[in-house]
């Protein structure tokens, strides 16, 4: 009998637990093996639900039992998290998590921790909940060279700009009726801020090239700068704005990594990717572009990510299953502004010729996009070019009295 604990009872926890009790007999078949849920690992009382008997205050309890296997965290955040975790694994405990805040801060320690026990360090549930991504990325397409990952890796900030641009709400509102919906947190930061996504793409970026990335070397801009004129000049120019994660392996060895709101053509494959679901597009070698879709968050589709690392954690009990990266190292990660890129520009401007020659005397061969309701404005896009060059011609073109209302980068896929 593999005795597994769970650390943690809130809305993934529970699921767990549903997940688990509903699909028993399934999930033992593919385990090979008799499984129980031994304890419940719980801050405070939960009267009336089913599983009383298996609660507990203390992670000693549980740490000090042999017969549990596998310890499976699900309480979010870095502390206690990150303690209880380290402390398993050093026990020689097997760990799955859907924390990717702590698989992108403490990934590579983890990791080797549990190589040098001989266990195992799961976190499919980590990025994009219930879709399949990190275990096809290390074994379904480990014989390609990947060149890129482009997602939509945030479902809240992914309804609240499908409100905005398909029925032209403001952001303001957007988030409420997400928030009213259970979209989106009381404190919705980490997602409309970027860092969500941020943490995801550092977790797909270490997998994909070897690495460990850390969100503090990846530039990440959020949603709530974005307005409704943003996305009445993204539908002019032929595409949608969606917040997006994107690495990629640069010729000189170093990678690429940035977190940002980007116009997105209507032909690209993540540009219908609307509401609360995701997309990541992966491109190898070998198959093209790869795209995974599906709901990235919530109850059930991310407790079924982790009920599979159960399984796939006691189907290895006895011989280790490999994935992972190595540790960090200095310059791994660029300077973003080093990298050719192109945005999407608006200038406050009265006369739009006399504002559009100043500007291609700064930036070349622009692109004007217009809104004819937009007035005293001028849109653009620019060149292809290093991202800091174009920042420093817009520095000069307020010099010239043009204030940059926003900036946006535009997706090259």
């Amino acid at each position: 009998m593999v005795s597994v604990a769970v650390l943690g009872y809130g809305t993934v926890g529970s699921g767990v637990l549903e997940v688990f009790n509903k699909n028993h007999d399934g999930i033992i078949r593919k385990a090979g093996a008799e499984m129980q849920i031994k304890y419940i690992l719980v801050r405070r009382d939960y009267p009336g639900v089913p599983y009383q008997d298996k609660f507990v205050k203390s992670f000693d309890t549980i740490l000090n039992d042999p017969d549990v296997r596998i310890v499976v965290e699900v309480m979010g955040g870095l502390a206690p998290a990150y303690d209880y975790v380290y402390r398993a694994l050093e026990a020689g405990k097997n760990v799955v998590t859907s924390n990717k805040e702590l698989v992108a801060a403490y990934g590579a320690e983890l990791l080797a921790l549990a190589k040098e026990k001989n266990v195992n360090f799961l976190f499919e549930a980590s990025v994009g909940g219930g879709i399949p991504i990190l275990r096809p990325l290390s074994q379904c397409l480990s014989a390609n060279e990947i060149a890129e990952i482009v997602g939509i890796l945030n479902g809240t900030t992914n309804f609240i700009l499908t409100k905005m641009f398909h029925e032209g709400m403001a952001f303001e509102k957007a988030l409420k009726i997400a928030q009213d919906l259970g979209y989106a947190e009381k404190d919705p930061s980490a997602d409309v801020n970027g860092d969500d996504a941020c943490r995801k793409i550092c977790i797909l970026a270490s997998l994909a090239y070897g690495r460990h990335v850390y969100p503090k070397d990846v530039h990440t801009e959020g949603i709530t700068k974005i307005t409704a004129e943003d996305v009445r000049y993204a539908s002019s120019w032929g595409g949608v704005i969606k917040l997006i994660g994107q690495v990629k392996k640069l010729e000189n060895g170093q990678i690429y990594a940035l977190v940002s709101p980007a116009f997105i053509s209507r032909e690209s494959q993540l540009a219908t990717v609307d509401d609360v679901f995701n997309g990541i597009l992966v491109r190898g070698d070998a198959t093209g572009d790869v795209v995974f879709y599906g709901r990235g968050a919530g109850k059930l589709p991310t407790a079924s990510a982790v009920v599979a690392d159960v399984i796939d954690a006691a189907k290895h009990l006895k011989a280790r299953k490999y994935i992972g990266w190595g540790a960090a190292v200095d310059g791994y990660v660029c300077d973003y502004l080093t990298v050719p890129t192109t945005l999407f520009v608006r200038v406050a401007a009265r006369h739009r010729t006399e504002a559009l020659k100043s500007v291609q005397r700064l930036l070349g061969n622009v692109k004007e996009v217009v809104v004819p309701e937009v007035k005293d404005e001028l849109a653009f896009v620019t060149p292809s070019m290093p991202e800091g060059e174009i920042r420093r011609a817009l520095q000069a073109l307020e010099t010239l009295d043009y204030s940059v209302i926003s900036t946006i980068h535009v997706l090259d896929d």
